[in-house]
């Protein structure tokens, strides 16, 4: 489906990252991962056939220059994904949250969002087609209890829909995919990480459990479940899709 694409993950190391940047090589791509750890990168590339760049996709001048050096190699950008990390704080309402630990995903988040999808869309305009792609949990949809995780996926949210809107006539597809949580990316140190109190294997378990159980389904998403998605919105079978989300939380929330 991928045959001769070129592909950039933003946050590729990560579990989701890996999985969905494994399902873009079998599909015939030629894939890019980007993040700040090389450790973790050289070995996600060293397992599925794909190269990586250490880089902090946070700095706006490093996101470009890097941008411009994978159209150097490659010939150019065609899909391009942000699946970094925002520093999310969860699990204490929000009478008792701190203004850093709400604002921190939401400035992160978006500032990350922005500062790739346009690096990304300078290429793909000049060249008439490409697709960039987000991801987040739909918590803008009214998700208690996410601090300021529901801001910063509604802020994601908008942008998406107006940078299809502005650089759709260039031939660029902009879609995201809502997951309300990809279950077999959770572990004890992800969700410590994310605010909730220390737990063993049996209490993410629990965890998962729950998710499942507000499904329509009673079945949350997994990463080979989100990785044929981005795989399908990447591809040329999708060229009918942008300007929109794609909701993947198994019906957690309706739409």
């Amino acid at each position: 489906m991928l045959n001769d694409k070129v592909a950039v993950i933003y946050g590729g190391a990560g579990s989701l990252g890996a999985g969905v940047a494994q399902a873009y090589v079998q599909a015939g791509a030629r894939v890019f991962l980007a993040g700040r750890t090389e450790s973790t990168l050289h070995k996600v590339a060293a397992a599925i056939d794909a190269e990586y760049d250490v880089l902090d996709a946070r700095d706006e001048a490093a996101v470009e220059a890097h941008a411009a050096s994978v159209v150097e190699r490659a010939g150019r950008i065609d899909i391009s994904l942000n699946l970094v990390p925002r520093g999310d704080f969860q699990g204490v309402p929000l009478t008792e949250m701190s203004v850093e630990d709400y604002t921190r995903p939401v400035v992160q988040g978006i500032a990350c969002q922005f500062i790739t999808a346009r690096a990304a869309a300078r290429r793909m305009t000049a060249q008439g087609s490409g697709v960039i792609l987000s991801l987040d949990s739909a918590s803008a949809n009214g998700s208690p209890m996410m601090g300021g995780t529901a801001a910063a996926d509604a802020a994601t949210d908008a942008l998406i829909r107006q940078l299809a809107q502005e650089i759709g006539p260039a031939g660029v597809r902009v879609c995201g995919i809502w997951t309300a949580g990809v279950t077999d990316t959770l572990t004890p140190e992800k969700l410590a990480a994310a605010g909730a109190p220390a737990m063993d294997e049996a209490a993410v378990q629990g965890v998962r459990d729950h998710l499942d159980s507000m499904r329509m389904t009673k079945r949350s998403p997994r990463i080979a479940d989100i990785a044929a998605l981005a795989t399908f919105l990447a591809s040329d079978a999708g060229c009918t899709i942008t300007g929109t989300w794609i909701n993947a939380t198994a019906g957690m929330f309706p739409s």
